[in-house]
């Protein structure tokens, strides 16, 4: 999959560029999104155009496309790449300005989207989960802002990957957030709990399928952050994210989570999970 759109045109990804003075290249002065794709149609597109023009908002950047637009142009991408199951990457960044920490003037921003292959979840993940360790957050304050800026998230997933752990769960202020790429769930007494939206969390768009799912079915779920002792003593763990869907965390700091398996509440999410994407929830 080689074809990338940039600034109004596709081609093929040896031959995009863009100048070393892009405010993204030498500020991580953008934001960004992920999207997956089923069956060459767009899961949840709307949700992460909305949280894209949330981010742009956030950090007072124009946004240079409609959604209409958005649409069209991803859609065409996808359709360059195959079709089929894809991960699409799309970025903003201020643009190409003299290196300053103030914002620029007059200045167009940089659009740059690129499809891969999406990579089934393991099934090892589905019979055994995966494992998780804890970590203070170092990430700024505003993380309900889906910024480029990454360095304090990919060294807390080094530290995962150290420490053989697929995610590190974050405690900021004796709460758990969410992951360095993830949003976290933790199933205490058949109820769900999934820290609030606010600017300590990503508001994902697969946490807004679980809660959506969770309502729909009568399963109790509550947006409130667990302390680190209630996450410790969990009889469950998830975390999610577009291209992961829904993951059991079945070993946490060592130690077996509940029953040190997949445990019933996830069972059944991630079959609701993948019958509403069969259903064609887009």
């Amino acid at each position: 999959m080689d074809q990338v759109y940039l600034n109004g045109s596709f081609l093929p990804a040896q031959q995009a560029q863009v100048s070393v003075f892009d405010r993204g290249f030498l500020l991580g002065d953008g934001v960004y999104e992920v999207i997956p794709v089923y069956k060459g149609k767009c899961f949840q597109l709307t949700g992460h155009l909305e949280r894209l023009q949330a981010s742009l908002d956030g950090v007072r950047m124009k946004n240079p496309y409609s959604n209409s637009q958005w649409k069209n142009l991803l859609e065409e991408l996808v359709e360059l790449n195959g079709s089929g199951d894809q991960a699409l990457y799309l970025q903003v960044t201020r643009g190409v300005a003299p290196r300053d920490h103030v914002f620029p003037e007059g200045v167009t921003p940089t659009a740059f989207a690129m499809s891969s292959p999406l990579q089934a979840v393991p099934e090892k993940y589905k019979t055994e989960g995966a494992a998780a360790i804890t970590l203070p957050d170092i990430r700024w304050q505003n993380c309900n802002i889906k910024a480029i800026t990454l360095l304090p998230n990919s060294m807390l997933k080094q530290q995962a990957l150290e420490a053989g752990a697929l995610e590190a769960l974050l405690i900021r202020d004796g709460y758990l957030t969410e992951g360095a790429a993830s949003n976290a769930y933790v199933v205490i007494d058949g109820t769900i709990y999934t820290a609030p939206k606010d600017e300590k969390v990503l508001p994902g768009i697969t946490r807004e399928v679980v809660i959506e799912i969770a309502l729909a079915n009568n399963m109790p779920l509550l947006e409130e952050a667990v302390t680190e002792p209630q996450l410790k003593q969990a009889d469950e763990i998830w975390v999610s994210s577009s291209t992961k869907e829904v993951v059991p965390i079945t070993v946490l700091d060592g130690e077996p989570v509940g029953d040190g398996i997949p445990g019933p509440v996830w069972q059944r999410m991630d079959a609701l999970y993948q019958q509403y994407k069969q259903n064609g929830a887009v």
